[in-house]
């Protein structure tokens, strides 16, 4: 059977090809039961737009770029769901592009996928969302953004984040009433907002309950599991080493788990732990971990979304979205008990 076109979707619907186009970009002065009437045509005729048709209809590209560098798969596999979402729906397609921050080119990097794909927006996540160069790179080329995370406000474009400072907070919080006092912190990633955000949090908590910070406490993890490994270590060899300790991210958490198991700490009596994120790991180990559940897959879809309505009206001054995160109490963490 030959392919339906946009012709026979209008004929089958009594509108016009017009009519028809305006469905198919969303816009807002169609009726909604000649919408609807479209929308019954389409599937009754299983007609599927050209994206190539409608870009040259338009001088767009229907493609959304979405560019990360983070070690966590579980971050990026949620993001990324999220994002496709939003792109499937509003008939877009998404560019997945890791890239390497550190690599000294990836202002060049960037800016050669935006040239060569010809891409009509692009999704930051950290540490790019926060990177002024980047911005201005992109404020250049004239693509519209959307923001993933970011420490700061920017008028140029949506920013969708999570409230990580606050529930940091609130896991800190949650510590000290268990009856903690020693407890220490694994840090992320320096060049990621989220890692900053986590520790104030932190320093926040032991500051509200009047507990001392303790340099030794405090140990830089990079989100990774080899370098939280390493920082356990030093934490819990401490000669007097903390009952409690939170890590920055759940693979970091893992690794205190794995170094406490090693040196005959048991867990959650002798050594309470808790991470972030809530990735797979958190559940399939045992004692499962304690942690905080992101909203990853509605912060990416309402990234996207809002990406591609800046696109249609042309404007990026769309509002900002905090999503709220979820304590997860599990097996690691419990009032402090003898060494």
């Amino acid at each position: 059977m030959a392919r339906a076109t946009i012709n026979d979707v209008a004929n089958s619907a009594g509108v016009s090809k017009k009519t028809v186009s305006r469905v198919l970009n969303q816009e807002a002065n169609v009726h909604l039961d000649t919408r609807q009437r479209v929308l019954d045509a389409m599937e009754q005729l299983n007609y599927r737009p050209s994206k190539q048709a409608r870009g040259l209809a338009t001088t767009r590209s229907y493609l959304i770029g979405l560019i990360y560098d983070n070690p966590n798969k579980s971050y990026i596999s949620e993001i990324q769901e999220g994002c496709l979402e939003s792109c499937t729906k509003m008939g877009y397609h998404l560019l997945i592009q890791p890239l390497n921050y550190q690599s000294g080119k990836c202002l060049d990097d960037i800016r050669y996928l935006v040239i060569d794909s010809q891409m009509d927006g692009l999704i930051l996540t950290p540490p790019f969302s926060d990177d002024e160069r980047i911005l201005a790179l992109l404020e250049e080329l004239k693509r519209p953004f959307t923001r993933i995370g970011g420490t700061y406000h920017d008028t140029r474009a949506p920013h969708v984040t999570a409230n990580d400072k606050k529930i940091s907070f609130q896991m800190t919080d949650y510590l000290v009433h268990l009856g903690h006092k020693r407890i220490a912190f694994i840090k992320g990633h320096r060049d990621h907002s989220a890692s900053e955000l986590r520790y104030c949090g932190y320093l926040n908590a032991l500051e509200e309950h009047g507990l001392s910070v303790q340099e030794q406490y405090v140990e830089e993890g990079g989100f990774e599991f080899q370098q939280a490994e390493k920082a356990a270590r030093k934490l819990l060899s401490l000669k007097e080493r903390p009952t409690a300790i939170f890590a920055s991210n759940d693979q970091m958490a893992a690794a205190v788990l794995k170094v406490a198991e090693q040196n005959d700490i048991e867990i959650p009596h002798q050594l309470s732990v808790c991470g972030f994120d809530d990735a797979p790991i958190s559940r399939y180990i045992w004692p499962s971990i304690t942690t905080v559940r992101q909203p990853l897959r509605d912060i990416a879809t309402c990234a996207s979304l809002e990406l591609i309505q800046g696109i249609k009206k042309n404007s990026g001054s769309l509002p900002d979205h905090t999503f709220d995160c979820e304590l997860k109490i599990r097996a690691s963490t419990a009032p402090p008990g003898r060494r």
